[in-house]
C-alpha cells in the first residue's frame, strides 16, 4: 500500500491512503488521523489501511477523491528521528580522496551515520528557502526507511522486520558551511537544514523484487533544472543493507515508531550513471580535472528526484522542488 498525509489538520497532517498509481486517494483518519499514529500501533491499523488500500484500487472506498500534490505535506511533515547513513562507499572514497585522504578500515565494518534534523520537513513540492548562495546548496538523492518501535541492540535479522515503509528523501546539504562545522569536531547542524521527503511511502511488498535483500534494486533519478543529473543504482555498492543501517542505530537505544533511517547520496562506481548531489560530481570533475568545473544550486533552481518502476511509473511521486531566498517574516 501507499501512504502520505495531506497538509491539513495540524503540524502532522492527516493520514491518507493513495493509490498504486497515485491519482486517487481517501482519509484513513477513522483508522489513525497521522503517520505517527499509525505507526505506533502498526499490528493493529497496517491490516486496516492495507483494506482501504484494497478497496481504493477496487474503486469502492467511500470519500475517495482525485489527489492533487501540492496539498501533499510530506508522509512524516515531523519525525521523532531521523538517523542519516552513509552507505554508498563509492562517494566518500572519491570525497576523501578528493582532498587526499585514505579511506579507514573500519569504514567497510562499521556504518556512518548521524543525528539528522526532523522536527519538520518540507512538503515534497515546497520550495527550499536558504539565506544565502554563498552556503553552498546542494541536493542529496536518498532512500529511508522508516520503524515501527525497534528493541535496543536488535540484531540486523531483527531489524528488519521493522521496517516497514520505504520512501526517497532530498537530503539538503549547505556544503560550504560543513567544513567549519566538522573541524570543530562536534557534527552537523547549521549545515543541514530540513528536507523533503517524497510524496507517499509504501510497503515494501509494493517493491515485489526491487526490493530484496533488504535493499532497493532500482535506479534513483534527479533532474536539475529539467536536464538529466543522475540516476545511479540505489542496489548496487551500497556497502551495509538498510537492516544493518538499522541496527547500528539501534545498538545502545531502542528507536521509537516512526524512526527514519536512511541511506546517504546514492552513489556508484560507475561514474557514466550520474550523481545524486552536486558534491558527487564537483568531486569527479576535480579528479578528471584538477579543479570542480559545476557550481553548487542557485535561487530559482529546481530539482526533481523520482524512482520508477519497471513499467516507467512513478512508485513514491516525485519531489520537486525551487531553491528561493529566505527572506524572514516582518
Amino acid at each position: 500500500m501507499k501512504l502520505g498525509s495531506l497538509k491539513e489538520g495540524g503540524r502532522d497532517g492527516t493520514l491518507i491512503v493513495v493509490s498504486r498509481n497515485l491519482a486517487r486517494a481517501v482519509r484513513a483518519d477513522g483508522i489513525a488521523s497521522t503517520l505517527q499514529q499509525a505507526l505506533e500501533n502498526w499490528s493493529n491499523t497496517a491490516p486496516r489501511l492495507n483494506a482501504l488500500f484494497e478497496a481504493l484500487e477496487a474503486g469502492s472506498a467511500e470519500g475517495a477523491f482525485d489527489l492533487d500534490m501540492q496539498e501533499l505535506a510530506s508522509p512524516l511533515p515531523r519525525a521523532y528521528e531521523f538517523l542519516d547513513g552513509s552507505a554508498y562507499l563509492p562517494h566518500v572514497a572519491r570525497v576523501r580522496r578528493a582532498r587526499g585522504a585514505e579511506v579507514p578500515d573500519s569504514f567497510y565494518t562499521d556504518p556512518l551515520m548521524y543525528q539528522a534534523t526532523s522536527a519538520g520537513f518540507l512538503g515534497p513540492r515546497d520550495p527550499v528557502p536558504v539565506p544565502s548562495e554563498e552556503f553552498g546548496i546542494d541536493l542529496e538523492a536518498e532512500i529511508v526507511v522508516i520503524t515501527d518501535d525497534v528493541p535496543m541492540a536488535a540484531t540486523p535479522e531483527q531489524a528488519a522486520g521493522h521496517i516497514q515503509l520505504i520512501g526517497l528523501v532530498n537530503d539538503v546539504s549547505l556544503r560550504n558551511l560543513i567544513p567549519g562545522e566538522l573541524a570543530k569536531g562536534f557534527g552537523f547542524l547549521q549545515s543541514k537544514p530540513r528536507s523533503a521527503l517524497s510524496p507517499v511511502f509504501v510497503t515494501p511488498d509494493e517493491l515485489g523484487d526491487a526490493w530484496r535483500s533488504n535493499k532497493l534494486h532500482l535506479p534513483l533519478v534527479t533532474h536539475v533544472n529539467g536536464e538529466w543529473f543522475g540516476a545511479p543504482e540505489a542496489g548496487v555498492d551500497m556497502q551495509f543493507d538498510f537492516s544493518q543501517l538499522v541496527a547500528h542505530a539501534a545498538k545502545t537505544r531502542p528507536l521509537s515508531a516512526g524512526t527514519i533511517v536512511g541511506s546517504g547520496t546514492i552513489a556508484n562506481e560507475d561514474t557514466s550513471k550520474g550523481a545524486s548531489c552536486f558534491a558527487e560530481k564537483r568531486t569527479v570533475e576535480a579528479l578528471e580535472h584538477g579543479k570542480p568545473q559545476t557550481p553548487f544550486m542557485s535561487f530559482g533552481d529546481t530539482v526533481r528526484i523520482e524512482m520508477l518502476d519497471a513499467a516507467g511509473d512513478s512508485i513514491f511521486g516525485a519531489i520537486e522542488q525551487r531553491i528561493e531566498r529566505y527572506t524572514p517574516e516582518a
